[in-house]
């Protein structure tokens, strides 16, 4: 059976991205069939007369087999503002539906399939619809991103509040290291780990490499996931 992953995060610019294909690409390792998605994205510039995301690039390329890309992006946008402005202002609207077939396709040919949000926990999708719904319809089990930076545990123990309160089942958490120069990150994760009631997953280190081939390495697996 397919396992697959919401990989959720504090905020927008936190490394969610990062932390997908690391993930991955450690699940490549250690012999899975992989796929991911950034089913909504905003942010987009036109390449071939169609519109591409540099997040969801990544993830299409970090997929065992080759993949279309409007299985890992099916809702994508050129505005880089939230998805529900996005879609306002080209007239067109998320449907969670097609999204879900999109992750059933990818599902149906893969071992596990990691499913990256947009910005963090509540970002709207439409007038009356979220992340949340999202992740519900998806029925998948929540990994939380926590970007080090000031502020991550004020913004982490909120976010891992508001996914309890959703009813949504949160496996863990994984730190991201955004600054080579940030004070105090083990006291951080210290304190995080008191504050969280939901297991410590893995951390990724600060990595300031350009090429997207080791950017995203390094990640330091503190469970088994093939256990989840």
């Amino acid at each position: 059976m397919t396992k697959g992953f919401f990989i959720a995060g504090t905020d927008t610019g936190i490394g969610k991205t990062c932390v997908t294909v690391a993930l991955m690409q450690e699940f490549k390792k250690q012999g899975y069939k992989v796929a991911g998605m950034k089913p909504v994205a905003s942010g987009a510039t036109m390449k071939n007369g169609v519109l591409r995301n540099e997040d969801a690039e990544l993830i299409m390329q970090a997929c065992s087999e080759p993949t279309d890309y409007e299985l890992v992006n099916p809702a994508v946008f050129e505005l880089p503002v939230s998805p529900h402005i996005a879609a306002r202002q080209t007239n067109q609207t998320i449907d969670l539906s097609e999204i879900k077939n999109c992750y059933e396709k990818l599902a149906s040919k893969n071992d596990v399939v990691f499913v990256e949000g947009v910005g963090g926990w509540r970002v709207p999708i439409s007038d009356d619809q979220n992340m949340v719904d999202l992740v519900k319809k998806l029925d998948l089990p929540v990994i939380l991103v926590v970007g080090l930076k000031l502020g991550c545990i004020n913004h982490a123990i909120l976010t891992h509040e508001a996914v309890k309160a959703n009813g949504s089942a949160l496996i863990g958490w994984i730190s991201n290291c955004l600054e080579e120069e940030y004070l105090f990150p083990e006291a951080t994760i210290d304190t995080l780990k008191e504050g969280l009631e939901s297991p410590y997953l893995a951390n990724l280190p600060f990595n300031s490499a350009a090429n997207a081939e080791h950017r995203f390495q390094g990640l330091n697996m503190l469970l088994d996931f093939g256990s989840l």
